[in-house]
């Protein structure tokens, strides 16, 4: 029999991917939603039943007290389920919350008289909950939800045969999910530099022009900030390449920790050039927080401590950068095509931060001031 299951929308639905195996930036193709409501069809279909759910922690603000920790519908079908989706229960309540703090399957013959089980969503929904059955979600070997149907279809309660059926089922369920996890993986790395963690210079291009569709769909503007390092080419050639390697690694963790606005792209242009999507940002903004992230910079000591890269410790410090500043409304026709958008804010932002270079470095140059000429050799270009 078919059943219609309800689910999270997909954007709500990416944080419970947000594992240790899945760094998450824009959806990809493989629906999370999809597949576990393709899971508790499959369920359904082993042990039938009236109503069932899957419950996922939010890893996010996971802790490692599991009774302390909250459960969220994602999935579920039958009545009432619409109104369960995006529901929270405590992890030290009912019988979902047993068993995703024992990591045990259950289940419950009769509800009425369950030591476990708790009404308090069946008092919220109008459902009565007669019978039921719950396993363990797991994910590399840690739980992370459960899986639970409703009021058996053909009999009067679950038995313990239908229990170990559906722990048997709970192995397929993790491989599922793992391979979902798996796939978004792959797919990040594909859009990471390796060194520094930031997005790389091919999908900087792509989120910028889908940065600056989805901006002017919304009448915001964006702003894009490019950074080079100051004489740069003196950390190598006095430490060696290890060090301005962990040099740029550490400017990454800088850069992450200071572009942290919904939609942002940090990303590494190349070289010591990095490159910094800002949507919903006014170019007064955007300057404030080049101007934060130059001054960081300043205030930073590198290698301070042995890093993956570079052994030794050498606290340097004095490395300073010079950046451009543009944004969409003040320096982009709006009827620019998106890839004309794009190259403009990249050109501008860019030909700014050479401004930067041409006045002194260590300062923020907005898009369109005069460029004081002078003649570098080719090597001064990007120092």
């Amino acid at each position: 029999m078919s059943i219609e299951i309800h689910a999270l929308a997909p954007r709500e639905m990416e944080a419970f991917l947000e594992r240790r195996r899945a760094i998450l930036a824009f959806p990809s193709e493989v629906s999370l939603a999809d597949n576990l409501a393709e899971i508790l069809r499959k369920a359904n279909e082993f042990v039938p039943s009236a109503a069932g759910s899957i419950l996922l922690d939010n890893p996010l603000e996971k802790r490692p007290e599991k009774e302390r920790n909250r459960l969220t519908f994602v999935v579920a079908f039958g009545d009432k389920a619409e109104q369960l989706i995006g529901r929270e229960i405590p992890a030290d309540q009912g019988i979902a919350g047993r068993v995703y703090v024992t990591g045990e399957p259950y289940h419950a013959p009769q509800t009425e008289i369950d030591q476990y089980f708790f009404d308090g969503m069946d008092k919220l929904t109008h459902y009565q909950t007669r019978s039921l059955v719950a396993i363990p979600i797991f994910i590399e070997q840690e739980v992370c939800g459960v899986l639970e149907l409703m009021n058996r279809r053909g009999a009067d309660h679950y038995s313990e045969q239908d229990r170990n059926l559906l722990q048997i089922f709970a192995g397929y369920t993790a491989v599922s999910i793992q391979n979902i996890l798996d796939g978004r993986r792959a797919h990040e790395l594909a859009k990471r530099d390796n060194l520094t963690g930031l997005f790389n210079d091919h999908y900087l291009h792509v989120a910028l022009t889908r940065t600056i569709e989805t901006c002017r769909r919304d009448g915001e503007d964006l702003a894009v900030i490019f950074l080079d390092l100051d004489f740069f080419k003196r950390v190598n050639d006095t430490h060696g390449h290890l060090a301005g390697s962990q040099v740029l690694r550490e400017v990454g963790h800088l850069l992450k920790a200071y572009v942290r606005a919904p939609g942002a792209t940090p990303a590494r242009y190349g070289g010591d050039e990095f490159v910094l999507v800002v949507p919903r940002y006014s170019l007064e903004d955007a300057v404030d927080l080049a101007e934060r992230i130059r001054t960081a910079l300043v205030d930073t000591s590198f290698c301070d401590r042995p890093g993956d890269i570079m052994p030794d410790t050498l606290s340097l410090t004095g490395i300073t950068c010079s950046i451009g500043v543009a944004s969409l409304h003040q320096h982009v026709d709006s009827e620019a095509s998106l890839e004309a958008a794009k190259s403009a804010l990249l050109r501008l932002a860019d030909a700014a931060m050479y401004v930067a270079k041409e006045t002194g470095r260590n300062r923020t140059a907005i898009a369109g001031t005069p460029i004081r000429r002078r003649t570098p050799t080719t090597a001064q270009r990007r120092g």
